[in-house]
C-alpha cells in the first residue's frame, strides 16, 4: 500500500496549509527525512520531509490549500503499481480533486500514472502567482521578490530542477538597481562551505550530552554547567556562523534545523540527552520533531521558538558590536545580575567576535529568524507533538524571551523557573541548572 503524506500542523491555530512548491517532481525517488514540499500557513512557511522512502505519485497542485491531517500525496514503493488516485484531495477554497480513472492506455502493470481528463484537471497556475504559482520557489524567495516589486517568474533558478533560492531575488534586484531597502534583506557576507564544528570531551560513561548553543554564542559557553556535567561524554555543536563553523548562507529556519540534523546525524551515535539554549533551544526541539528515537530526554533552557516576542533591539545590539565598550550593555542584558559580566568577560567575547565577516553572517542570519525583532518561526506545534521526556529551563527575570512562552508547554513537560536568573541559566545558576540535569543523565 502507498504511504500518504500527510499535511502537517506546524502552528497551534493552523486549520489547513498551501502547498507552495514541490522539491521533487512526479515519478521521482525520495529518501525518509529528505525535502518533500514547503508550504505556508498564515503564521509560517517551513520545508517539510518525505515520511518515508518511495516515489512520488498523485500530487496536490501548488497553491492548493489543504487541511492539516489529510493527504496531500502518495509514496509508492519501488515497483508497487500505481493505480488511481486512492482519496481526492481535501481543498479548502475550492473543488476537491475527484480520484482518476486509470489511463487506458497505461499498460496492464500500471507503469504510468493514473491522471484526471482534461476536463477535471486543476487551471495551471500563473508563472506570477507570488502565493502558489507553477514557478518552483522557496518561501523566503517569494517574500523577496515581493517587497522588491519582481515578477518571481522572470527570475532564473539555480536551485534543482530551476527552483527560485532567495539569492536569486538578491542577485535579480542589484542587476535591475532595485534599492536594498525595501526588501530588509540580510546583511551581505562572504558565504563559506563545509561541515558544522563539533567538538567531544574526553571521558565519561553512558549516553552522550549533545549541547546546542544561543545565537551569537559558541560552544564554549557551556563551560560553566560542564563541570556538572563530568561524569557522561559531552558533545558541542557550533551553529553555523558561530564559533568554529563556517559562515554558511541560511535562508530560513528550516535550513539552520536541516545543518544541523545533518552534523546531528552524522555523530555516530544511537541515542543522547539534547541540551538547547535560546536559538540552540528552538533548534533541538526541531530535531526532536524529526529525531525522537535518537533522544533519551530534551531540556530547553530559555527556548526560542514557542512565541513571536525576542528583544530585537539586544539581537541587533550584539549583531552590530565591534568594540568592548558597545558590546558590553548588549551582553549584561542576557543576565539578572550584571556583575557577572565582567570587563574581562566582555573582552573575551569581543575577541570572540573580532572577525567582521562572522559579525556580518550572524547579521545576516538575524535577518532571516528575527526580522523586525519578532521570532519569525513557531514551534509550539512541534512542543506539543514530542514524546520525549522534555524539561524547559527559564530564568523569571529573561529581558530577552519572556519566561511566560514556557506556560504554553503541555502537561507533560517539566518547568523549572528561577527567580533572580535572565536568560543565561546555564551561566547564572549553573549548579542548580546541573542537578535537574544529572537526575536523568
Amino acid at each position: 500500500m502507498p504511504t500518504e503524506v500527510i499535511m502537517p500542523k506546524v502552528d497551534m491555530d493552523m486549520a489547513s496549509g498551501k502547498i507552495m512548491s514541490w522539491h521533487v517532481a512526479v515519478g521521482e525517488a525520495v529518501a525518509k527525512g529528505e525535502p518533500l514540499f514547503d508550504i505556508e500557513t498564515d503564521k509560517a512557511a517551513m520545508e517539510v520531509e518525505a515520511p518515508a522512502d518511495g516515489i512520488l505519485h498523485h500530487t496536490a497542485p501548488e497553491g492548493t490549500e489543504i487541511p492539516i491531517g489529510t493527504p496531500c500525496a502518495w509514496l509508492y514503493a519501488e515497483g508497487e503499481e500505481v493505480a488511481a488516485q486512492p482519496l481526492p484531495f481535501a481543498t479548502v477554497g475550492g473543488s476537491s480533486a475527484a480520484p482518476a480513472a486509470p489511463d487506458s492506455d497505461a499498460g496492464a502493470g500500471g507503469d504510468e500514472e493514473a491522471r484526471p481528463c482534461a476536463a477535471e484537471r486543476p487551471a495551471p497556475a500563473a508563472q506570477t502567482d507570488a502565493g502558489g504559482g507553477k514557478t518552483r520557489a522557496t518561501p523566503l524567495a517569494r517574500s523577496l521578490a515581493a517587497g522588491a516589486g519582481l515578477d518571481i517568474a522572470e527570475v532564473p533558478g539555480s536551485g534543482p530542477r530551476g527552483r527560485v533560492q532567495a539569492e536569486d531575488i538578491r542577485d535579480a534586484v542589484a542587476a535591475r538597481s532595485v534599492p536594498a531597502a525595501p526588501l530588509a534583506a540580510p546583511a551581505s557576507f562572504i558565504p563559506e562551505t563545509g561541515s558544522l564544528a563539533v567538538t567531544r570531551s574526553r571521558g565519561g560513561t553512558g549516553t552522550p550530552v549533545v549541547l546546542i548553543h544561543g545565537f551569537a554564542s559558541d560552544a564554549t559557553s557551556w563551560a560553566p554547567l560542564e563541570s556538572h556535567l563530568k561524569n557522561s561524554p559531552l558533545i558541542r555543536i557550533d551553529l553555523p556562523g558561530h564559533g568554529k563553523s563556517p559562515k554558511l548562507r541560511i535562508d530560513s529556519f528550516a535550513d539552520l534545523v536541516k545543518e544541523v540534523r545533518r552534523a546531528f546525524d552524522g555523530l555516530g551515535i544511537e541515542a543522547a540527552h539534547l541540551v538547547g539554549h535560546s536559538l540552540g533551544g528552538a533548534v533541538s526541539l526541531a530535531l526532536a520533531d524529526t529525531r525522537p528515537r535518537s533522544l533519551s530526554s530534551l531540556t530547553l533552557i530559555a527556548p526560542a521558538g514557542l512565541g513571536p516576542d525576542i528583544d530585537g533591539d539586544a539581537v541587533s545590539g550584539i549583531c552590530r558590536a565591534n568594540r568592548t565598550e558597545s558590546l558590553a550593555p548588549w551582553l549584561r542584558a542576557l543576565v539578572a545580575n550584571e556583575d557577572l559580566i565582567t570587563d574581562s568577560y566582555v573582552r573575551l567575547a569581543m575577541a570572540g567576535r573580532a572577525d567582521p565577516n562572522l559579525r556580518a553572517a550572524q547579521s545576516a542570519l538575524a535577518g532571516v529568524l528575527f526580522p523586525d525583532g519578532v521570532q519569525a518561526f513557531d514551534l509550539r506545534a512541534a512542543l506539543d507533538r514530542i514524546e520525549t521526556p522534555t524539561r524547559i529551563i527559564w530564568g523569571r527575570q529573561d529581558r530577552i524571551i519572556p519566561w511566560k512562552h514556557a506556560l504554553r508547554a503541555p502537561g507533560r513537560i517539566g518547568l523549572h523557573l528561577f527567580e533572580g536568573t535572565g536568560h543565561m541559566p546555564q551561566i547564572e545558576c549553573a549548579e542548580a541548572v546541573g542537578k535537574i540535569m544529572t537526575s536523568y543523565v
